[in-house]
């Protein structure tokens, strides 16, 4: 029998959304899936986990339990994590960072920001390399512990259940020390909606023109209720917080609908954004390279395309 362990995320008690697609990508690798949670107040956010048929969650809780810490988080579920075949994380800030260090603690293969996997004898997980220019495999056929990031908003969530069996909690041992940890986590503004979890985004590049040029895009997300994005350039120039960028210098997105505004379709911004579901480009450069990774085209003026797509849309809304 294959034995998961995925890492899940929490906030305010409760799981992020990210579990369920955490469960499927576990699903994929075996049948005995237990659970990790770690930091100030995971021990209640754990219950979350039964409604996906979960027995079993790690926690690390406590009053002097920091809200991060990734030399000690990695050290406190090292042991637990040996008697696992699969460690599985989410991609995130804090996935990304918490499975690399738990996979040098176990000598452990390490595979990040992998966007497939085909099981059936050896595990082969799929991940882009060189900015997404190409695609590559590798087949994951080691002995011991094999630790995987998967990439946020890929695995289609498996859904949690409306009548979920409590799991068993087990406590970690916490660290002799933590060597440094984060002890408070500044919040973005108010009814903002952060690009990484957005189910749509629309983004703004050198087209925009300055920091006015982002008005009407920030007029369609609040409209539309989707998050605004920003391409490196615009960023760079100062004409919008670094919060905003996608790309390789930024966060990778994966949402249903992508509307790229006045972008030019660098290969460091496609690496961030051209695993999204559908992509909208708006350019009034027809050569633009953001039309060749584009589902559909509008040759035009972003400044009249998108006050009159946005009137459409909420027409369409009723």
């Amino acid at each position: 029998m294959t034995k998961v362990l995925i890492i899940g995320e929490f906030k305010d008690s409760r799981l992020k959304a990210s579990a369920g697609e955490l469960v499927a990508a576990a699903r994929q690798l075996g049948s005995s899936i237990d659970a990790a949670l770690l930091g100030q107040g995971s021990a209640g956010a754990a219950n979350g986990f039964g409604a996906f048929g979960i027995g079993t969650v790690h926690v690390l809780d406590g009053a002097d339990v920091p809200v991060y810490s990734s030399d000690g988080f990695a050290a406190a579920l090292v042991d637990a994590a040996r008697g696992y075949d699969y460690i599985v994380a989410s991609h995130s800030f804090f996935g990304r960072d918490l499975a690399a260090r738990l996979a040098a603690a176990l000598g452990a293969t390490y595979i990040s920001d992998v966007t497939e996997l085909e099981a059936g004898g050896d595990v082969i997980a799929t991940k882009p390399l060189y900015a997404g220019k190409v695609n590559a495999k590798f087949k994951v056929s080691a002995a011991g512990p094999k630790v995987i990031t998967i990439r946020p908003k890929v695995f289609a969530p498996v859904t949690a259940g409306e009548s979920p069996a409590p799991p068993a909690v087990q406590q970690l041992t916490p660290p002799a020390a933590y060597k440094s940890r984060v002890t408070s986590v500044q919040q973005k503004e108010a009814g903002e909606i952060d690009v990484k979890d957005a189910d749509i985004i629309i983004t703004g590049g050198r087209g925009v023109g300055g920091p006015e040029g982002f008005k009407p895009l920030r007029d369609f997300a609040q409209a539309i209720g989707c998050a605004l994005g920003a391409s490196r350039v615009a960023v760079d120039a100062g004409w919008i917080e670094h919060s905003h960028q996608v790309g390789q210098t930024g966060k990778t997105v994966n949402p249903k609908l992508y509307i790229a505004c006045g972008v030019s379709g660098q290969i460091q911004h496609l690496a961030g954004m051209q695993t999204s579901r559908v992509i909208v480009a708006i350019n009034s450069t027809e050569s633009a390279p953001i039309f060749k990774v584009a589902d559909y085209g509008i040759v035009g003026d972003l400044f009249e395309v998108v006050p009159e797509l946005q009137r459409q849309i909420l027409a369409l809304r009723g």
